[in-house]
């Protein structure tokens, strides 16, 4: 998942930039050379799984729902974890807390590789998000800390973006070759090596800094936002099979809500909140956060769904499937250099607009082609959608943080990160649930479904599918039955993520008409003080 090097930048808990430490480190670039390693371990990993779900389907025999927790209970553990650890390394030292982080990551990792169930390899999920978000907002700290104003932080924080962004591109490839080699359990397992390389450069390399006057963690608002969100994202998950006006769904969503409102209050009372909420009275700040919200939800969750389309429909291997999503990845790199040329004739907010009009039209044009089986026609759309997430990956942030002073720039970056991952993993549930449901209607009017070939079938039969899990699941039938089964399932799933992508468009439209909208009501707002100024003055 691609970072601009703005979205997790550290600021002190009282939203000031983090002091600078009593002595140089001896070698900067070193430490500027390990804390990027962490980072670009953190966004491969990441990245890498998705490629992994169907394998991992295979091991457990697992539902469709397993296999988005996965990613769910990674994500909402991170984005859940961020501000509280941002101010626990500036209350604790930013040192011990990547090397703690990376202690935790180590241990986590460790328990995906030898998870013996779904259930257990996804609370090791959730415990890895943890150190995850201990390591990254620690070793953004350690750069910040260590690169002052100039050439040298502007340098800095290039290389870090690049390792970023190389990260992001090859972590589809990575994924699919250490599946199909090596299996799965390998793309937890080889992050043990790397993580005591890590722990023991931090050890040497590194000088502890912290913040004297980093104010107290918000524990309270940060259970009240991890655990609803949590529950908001179980919803999700569980309703196409629970069903979307059972009980148990109408408790969750409404214990989320219950939840979220709290928070919302708690950060409207508390001196040291964690979300100043008066920024929300601005609307050039909420159309930036809208846009941050779209592209994370339209774009980069199709990091999760891209891998399953292409070896549920295409029938395609581990590698070819990360191969596959290399148009997506190399676009997204280009991305920003294509926003660099339109910013010269548009506006930040203009921008932001484009930016999610090409999102949806990738997500639209690659919904057309979805069904048939023709990879270049989907690759253009893949293309396209790519682009505009490279020209928001890096104009989101620096719209949101143009619209607010300096002293608020820790909280707004903030609001931002947390914005984002909570977009994906809100993403995934949603998403997820409107492919599930139209594979299955899809699968059902199928017309090599016959009334002999559905009695042979299970109930866990078409949610196993939707893992990747087609072959194993079908495995009983006589080949005959199971190459029926085969073209049902992959015509079935494509129509699915179709269905999926056409929502993704949709929603990515909206949100660039409103993003617009607030723009313009900013414009106007602004343009009224000026012209009131001018009055006052004249007279």
């Amino acid at each position: 998942m691609s970072q601009t090097r703005d979205a997790l930048r550290p600021k002190t808990a009282n939203n000031s930039v983090s002091p600078a430490p009593a002595h140089i480190p001896r070698n900067p670039r070193f430490v500027l050379a390990t804390t990027s390693a962490i980072c670009a371990l953190i966004v491969l990993d990441t990245n890498v799984v998705a490629v992994s779900l169907p394998s991992i389907a295979r091991s457990f025999h697992a539902s469709f729902a397993d296999v988005e927790w996965v990613v769910s209970a990674y994500m909402v553990a991170f984005a859940a974890c961020l501000l509280p650890a941002g101010g626990l390394a500036d209350r604790f030292g930013r040192k011990r807390m990547l090397l703690l982080g990376l202690a935790v990551f180590f241990l986590a990792s460790l328990g995906c590789g030898l998870a013996p169930s779904a259930l257990l390899l996804n609370v090791a999920r959730a415990v890895k998000g943890v150190g995850a978000a201990m390591l990254v907002t620690a070793a953004l700290a350690v750069i910040a800390n260590t690169f002052h104003e100039g050439p040298e932080r502007v340098r800095a924080w290039a290389v870090w973006g690049t390792c970023m962004g190389l990260a992001t591109t090859v972590a589809p490839l990575v994924g699919g070759v250490i599946t199909q080699w090596l299996g799965w359990r390998w793309i937890f397992l080889l992050n043990l090596p790397v993580c005591t390389v890590l722990i023991v450069c931090a050890w040497h390399a590194i000088q502890d800094s912290r913040n004297p006057e980093a104010g107290p963690i918000d524990v309270a608002g940060s259970a009240l936002f991890g655990v609803g969100l949590a529950v908001a994202i179980w919803a999700l998950i569980e309703a196409p099979s629970a069903g979307w006006a059972s009980g148990s769904t109408g408790v969750k969503l409404s214990a989320a809500a219950l939840m979220f409102a709290a928070f919302v209050q708690l950060q409207r009372v508390r001196q040291h909140a964690m979300v100043d909420l008066a920024l929300f009275r601005q609307s050039r700040f909420v159309a930036a956060v809208l846009a941050m919200f779209g592209y994370a939800a339209c774009a980069q969750v199709m990091m999760t769904f891209l891998p399953l389309y292409l070896q549920n429909a295409f029938g395609l291997p581990a590698i070819a499937a990360g191969v596959g999503m290399l148009p997506f990845a190399l676009a997204m790199v280009v991305g920003p250099y294509v926003g660099a040329v339109l910013s010269r004739r548009l506006s930040a907010m203009a921008m932001l607009s484009t930016g999610l009009l090409l999102i949806g039209a990738g997500n639209l044009l690659t919904a057309l082609v979805a069904g048939e089986a023709r990879y270049g026609l989907v690759a253009i759309g893949m293309v396209v959608t790519g682009l505009g997430a490279g020209v928001l990956n890096g104009d989101t942030q620096k719209a949101i943080m143009g619209c607010v002073p300096p002293n608020r720039t820790g909280m707004a970056s903030g609001i931002s990160t947390t914005t984002r991952f909570t977009a994906i993993v809100t993403s995934v549930g949603v998403l997820g649930a409107v492919l599930e449901a139209r594979t299955q209607s899809a699968f059902y009017a199928r017309p090599e479904l016959t009334p002999a070939l559905r009695s042979t079938l299970d109930a866990s039969f078409l949610s196993r599918v939707l893992a990747g899990d087609a072959a194993e699941a079908s495995a009983h039938l006589p080949s005959a039955m199971r190459a029926s089964l085969t073209a049902a399932v992959h015509a079935s799933f494509a129509s699915g993520f179709a269905a999926a992508l056409y929502v993704a468009a949709a929603i990515a439209a909206v949100i660039a008409l409103a993003v617009h909208l607030l723009a313009g009501r900013a414009s106007r707002a602004v343009a009224g003080r000026i012209g009131g100024h001018n009055a006052q003055a004249g007279s």
